[in-house]
């Protein structure tokens, strides 16, 4: 609005949507440097994987991996990301470090659901495992993510948020990192 003439304020309060790994790992520093520009701007954070979120205006801006395709929505596409498989130092400790996706088929994955979703997509990555992979599952992402680093076994990462933590490293090498987009979100 401030761009438009409409308003001169940078003020106000701005709810931004994210999921819950982004939200906690890669909006803060963005968040602070947007404090240090934009001092009378209050943030409220949003964590939420739905586009309806922003279709009933429950946040103004979301930080999504699809594009919009409802008309009342636009995307703005920020840039790619990628996501590899990771596992804790302690695990890579006791159980070796699996390369190839033929190594997989040896070790343990924590899952997101035990319905077969994940464990199929994990499939058409090129992964030979089945559901006695699974130690664990967890469909919360920070719940998730918290399994791997405690050493329950492999699980798949965004590669910028899992560079940022000591205790994880890369395992599945050879395996190609899965890529996709982030988008800005945001009402007509």
């Amino acid at each position: 609005m401030a761009a438009s003439g409409q308003s001169q304020a940078e003020d106000g309060v701005v709810c931004i949507s994210a999921s819950d790994m982004v939200a906690a790992h890669l909006l803060p520093p963005v968040l602070a440097r947007l404090r240090e520009q934009a001092p009378g701007v209050v943030i409220e954070v949003v964590t939420s994987d739905a586009l309806s979120d922003l279709r009933r205006r429950e946040a103004d801006i979301a930080v999504r991996h699809v594009r919009p395709d409802q008309p009342d929505l636009i995307g703005r596409w920020i840039r790619e990301a990628s996501a590899s498989f990771y596992a804790s130092t302690a695990w890579v400790q006791r159980h070796g470090h699996p390369r190839t996706a033929d190594e997989a088929a040896q070790h343990t994955f924590v899952g997101f659901d035990r319905s077969g979703r994940f464990l199929e997509y994990l499939r058409q990555h090129g992964l030979p495992i089945g559901s006695d992979n699974f130690s664990c599952y967890a469909e919360n992402t920070m719940t998730n993510w918290s399994l791997v680093r405690h050493g329950l076994g492999i699980g798949p990462m965004m590669d910028d948020i899992a560079r940022t933590m000591p205790d994880v490293m890369r395992v599945l090498d050879d395996v190609p990192p899965v890529r996709f987009p982030i988008w800005l979100v945001t009402h007509r």
